[in-house]
């Protein structure tokens, strides 16, 4: 196969290798200092930057005199984030999670104060508890529907919690002060967990996936039976979960 190197147009090549420049260190540049930095004539690098500006790719400083990236270029990255699917990058993790501890693993929404199921990998034991696919549960009390109301905007918490909190089991948190305080020492420790919150004899921990906001767009979970979730093996799960949510984040281009 042929170097494919050999067919780049220098042109473009040097475009993108100036686009390239801008960083977090460097997010405002003049023309002088690219053209130093590249090692390139400060006439040709003129015109490819007035190219890119033209474009929208780069836009110019409030003062006129330097050059930042452009939305252009947020678009195309919003254009690939859009082409990916959240299911699809999940479900190798989901997965291994499910292989490693033998428990199904799911991955969910928020929909409307309650969870939305949207995939589920079983586990291998004969008794196997999980949501199906679709499957709407309430937040409040659900291991990572709790997550996902730790995490999610202010406001959209809010609205959720201004709503009567209903009992399912005698351990589901009614009280709206007392599920504030949990969700923020479940914000403190990155994963939530419903102890027999929603169904009596159910455990489960679940980790959120979040955007560059800091702000929960899914969540991972695990639940089982409280006999095989035993509280001493949560933190290992919750890492595992913790740790594969993170994965996923930057996968979908969500966490720098």
């Amino acid at each position: 196969m042929k170097d494919q190197n050999g067919y780049n147009v220098r042109a473009v090549e040097r475009a993108l290798q100036i686009l390239g420049c801008f960083d977090d260190e460097h997010p405002e540049q003049g023309v002088s200092e690219i053209a130093q930095a590249m090692d390139l004539h400060k006439a040709t690098t003129h015109r490819i930057m007035t190219t890119l500006l033209n474009y929208g790719y780069l836009e110019r400083t409030a003062d006129g005199q330097k050059y930042r990236l452009g939305l252009a270029v947020a678009e195309l990255g919003y254009k690939v984030i859009r082409r990916l699917d959240l299911r699809r990058e999940a479900l190798p993790y989901m997965t291994q999670l499910a292989q490693q501890f033998d428990e199904a693993c799911d991955l969910s929404v928020f929909d409307h104060s309650a969870v939305f199921y949207v995939q589920v990998v079983q586990g291998h034991h004969t008794l196997t508890i999980a949501a199906a696919e679709g499957q709407r549960l309430p937040a409040h009390c659900t291991a990572s529907g709790k997550i996902m109301l730790a995490f999610l905007p202010p406001e959209r918490r809010e609205a959720s919690l201004s709503q009567p909190l209903a009992s399912f089991t005698d351990k589901t948190i009614t009280s709206r002060s007392e599920l504030e305080q949990q969700l923020e020492s479940f914000r403190q420790q990155g994963y939530g967990l419903d102890d027999e919150e929603y169904e009596a004899g159910i455990r489960a921990v679940s980790a959120p996936i979040l955007n560059r906001d800091g702000h929960a767009i899914a969540a991972l979970g695990m639940p089982g039976p409280a006999g095989r979730m035993a509280l001493d093996r949560i933190p290992e799960i919750a890492g595992a979960l913790k740790e594969a949510a993170s994965e996923i984040s930057r996968r979908m281009g969500w966490m720098v």
